[in-house]
């Protein structure tokens, strides 16, 4: 059995709901959102993941002697014996991983008393604001790759399990691989790699570095080639491995002049089909830049791993329902004024031209409008009755990503700043 789950919240999640228990309020039917009031600053779209992890959390979230025992000078005795019965019976509804996503979209949706909804808070905002935040800066990345492969290699940058969870929303996002094993293992990401300097500089030449790892690995190894000399290093390269070569890996200096010059010499030495990975900080941005350069792969990591520059989506999770105390669901909603939120159970669809071309993100309370053949219904069954039913596989949530990106109006190719390529409609 997996360790719980249940401690990875706020102190003030359990101490709300012993005053909810004691007020007897805790019993409420009630409906939480979880929903960005926008995209960080300057980006087109979001791409939803974390869906199957907090799936995966939900069901590990129990109390049990352990977890009870930490808790005892932190909520009552009655407190203590609701958590030790605790399971999530309601529904959740949500977008689907690897889903695009705008501002107000209600990305999950959790329907049950508000004791049971409140204390999940904490655990689904912590999980779907990180993974989303490093989809969308990988969903940007491939957007701009192109058919060019991306490679995850972010792990040395970021905290070791958050590094396992990007490697995940990375692949769901489109990139090809990552240098990180615990995601191999955990989910099934492909993962890559060869060699760093340190291989290199362990030898007593370059060549001799070059030789090793060619005998251990084969000729469709990736040389990395710039710890002293580049030209020198790719002649050494073609020279031991031959004209098939797998690839280069520059990591740095001008990685657009540097990879052309190395193209033209891996031609003028017969390896035309030995191929130019580039690494050394790569962005969304130095991507885009990099896309007339002879270069066929790229490797991403700090600025992967860290959001490019928006490391946490900005979701938040909160009341938008509840019964009242004649037994009927009443809207509420917080209104300070410059986090406003929209009371009632929502509905969500993409609207779509006769193209197909999304059009806006249509959100709304009350019954959802005819289809007319064009809108796409964004919310789907993640929780029925506390049982998980929307489960899937990461080749699923890769292909919607795709899919999802695929319809959105061509303008969200390009990486300048502006509002969302498409507005969020409230109705």
């Amino acid at each position: 059995m997996r360790p719980s789950s249940a401690l990875l919240t706020d102190h003030y999640e359990l101490t709300m709901l012993q005053a909810a228990l004691a007020s007897g309020t805790a019993h409420r039917r009630s409906v939480f959102e979880l929903f960005p009031r926008r995209l960080p600053a300057g980006r087109r779209y979001g791409i939803v993941a974390g869906v199957g992890r907090a799936l995966d959390a939900l069901t590990d979230f129990r109390f049990d002697a352990e977890v009870l025992e930490t808790l005892r000078d932190v909520v009552d005795a009655p407190t203590l014996d609701w958590l030790a019965g605790y399971r999530f019976t309601g529904d959740i509804w949500g977008y689907a991983e690897g889903e695009a996503y705008f501002p107000y979209s209600p990305l999950a949706v959790v329907e049950g008393t508000f004791a049971e909804a409140v204390v999940l808070e904490t655990l689904l905002l912590s999980i779907y604001n990180h993974d989303s935040a490093i989809a969308s800066a990988a969903s940007r990345m491939t957007l701009v790759a192109g058919d060019r492969p991306c490679i995850e290699m972010g792990s040395r940058r970021t905290h070791e399990q958050a590094a396992v969870a990007a490697a995940r929303a990375a692949y769901i996002a489109g990139f090809a691989s990552s240098s990180n094993l615990m995601a191999r293992q955990r989910y099934g990401v492909p993962t890559a790699g060869t060699s760093a300097h340190s291989f290199t500089l362990l030898h007593d030449t370059e060549a001799d570095a070059f030789r090793a790892q060619i005998t251990s690995q084969g000729v469709g190894t990736t040389l990395l080639v710039d710890t002293y000399d580049v030209a020198a290093a790719v002649r050494q390269g073609i020279e031991i491995a031959g004209p098939e070569l797998g690839a280069v890996r520059l990591d740095s200096g001008d990685l657009g002049v540097v990879a052309r010059e190395v193209r033209d010499q891996l031609d003028a030495l017969g390896a035309h089909r030995t191929k130019i990975v580039v690494t050394s900080d790569l962005d969304e941005y130095a991507i885009a830049a990099l896309a007339v350069a002879p270069v066929d792969g790229y490797g991403v990591g700090t600025q992967l791993v860290t959001g490019s520059g928006h490391p946490t989506s900005g979701f938040v999770y909160k009341l938008v329902a509840r019964e009242d105390d004649d037994g009927t669901m009443i809207s509420v909603a917080k209104r300070s004024k410059d986090k406003i939120s929209i009371g009632g159970r929502k509905f969500a669809l993409r609207r779509r031209s006769a193209a197909g071309v999304a059009q806006a993100e249509v959100v709304g309370v009350g019954t959802m409008p005819r289809d007319d053949g064009d809108d796409r219904p964004l919310l789907v069954p993640l929780v029925r009755g506390g049982e998980v039913v929307g489960a899937e596989s990461l080749e699923t949530a890769r292909e919607r990503h795709r899919r999802s990106v695929a319809e959105l109006p061509r303008v969200v190719q390009a990486m300048s700043a502006g509002d969302p390529v498409i507005p969020t409609l409230h109705i």
